[in-house]
């Protein structure tokens, strides 16, 4: 069944190119092996399987903090594309990142954010970042996205490729 918004449009994700469009679009999501979970309105869930290279400190085996950023960047943005019932181009405005204690070495990590309003310029976000429960959270964050309309070459050059 075809869940819609308010507005009796369809939401994007539900379409599985424009799904791909949240992680396959981005070389680097790609490259990090970034899987999506879960995806419902406004709400998304990914999973970034730990790997030995990703590690920022060989003593301890905790992964960097620059992949923790990137993860819960990435999944603020699937969370707004989650919104969506446009396609509509979007950039970080801001993003502030709490590390609340360390990844647990050698687990998974996932992250869930929620974007929680919308205007015409701008989406609001909150997301945290988990290894086993979401109610022990190894770092949360706040974000500002800028949607850009009329800024979709990229999308469609990369639905072309996908047809």
């Amino acid at each position: 069944m075809t869940q819609q918004n308010q507005d009796d449009k369809p939401y994007l994700f539900q379409d599985p190119k424009l799904l791909s469009l949240m992680t396959e679009m981005s070389p680097h999501n790609r490259g990090l092996g970034m899987e999506i979970v879960s995806v419902k309105p406004n709400e998304c869930i990914v999973k970034q399987p730990y790997r030995k290279e990703l590690v920022g400190n060989p003593d301890t085996g905790v992964v960097h903090g620059g992949l923790i950023t990137t993860v819960m960047d990435s999944v603020c943005g699937m969370s707004v594309f989650a919104r969506m019932t446009e396609l509509l181009a979007i950039a970080t405005l801001d993003l502030r990142l709490d590390y609340l204690h360390p990844a647990t070495p050698g687990q998974d990590l996932y992250a869930k954010a929620i974007c929680y309003k919308q205007t015409a310029d701008v989406a609001f976000v909150r997301a945290i970042a988990y290894n086993e429960s979401e109610d022990d959270p190894f770092a949360n964050c706040v974000g500002i996205f800028v949607l850009t309309p009329g800024n979709n070459e990229m999308f469609a050059n990369y639905l072309k490729q996908v047809q």
